[in-house]
């Protein structure tokens, strides 16, 4: 099993950027799909973006699409979430997620495996 450890939370104003990381260890980073994911207080986690073994597929919500950049280096075990133009409605727990699939799933149920979750906060 894949263990992962998210960082690169933190406070900013609205418009902000900030970049998510997400350091896997403990298996083979390259066999396993990427996605993250995030939860506002009182709401139900929801699919931000995701992303395939070899980075040939891509996929963002649609809330967030054109603003955060998903990105994979296999060399570094890393997968990273690049935030520009952020919204106070982006203020979420933010959690990686690994799935040892082809594809890129959407459902957080099809992930086995998940980080501790690092916390961005956007002030407006």
């Amino acid at each position: 099993q894949v263990q992962l450890v998210e960082s690169g939370g933190g406070l900013v104003q609205a418009g902000g950027s900030l970049r998510l990381s997400c350091a896997a260890s403990g298996g083979t980073f390259g066999r396993y799909a990427m996605g993250w994911f995030r939860q506002a207080p009182g709401k139900e986690r929801e699919f931000v973006a995701g992303i395939s073994r070899s980075s040939g597929s891509i996929v963002y919500a649609d809330s967030v699409k054109s603003r955060f950049t998903i990105s994979r280096d296999n060399g570094k075990n890393t997968l990273y979430l690049q935030m520009n133009s952020l919204k106070p409605e982006d203020t979420a727990l933010y959690s990686c997620a690994a799935a040892e699939s082809p594809f890129i799933p959407r459902l957080s149920t099809l992930y086995p495996n998940w980080g501790q979750g690092t916390q961005v906060t956007v002030s407006s």
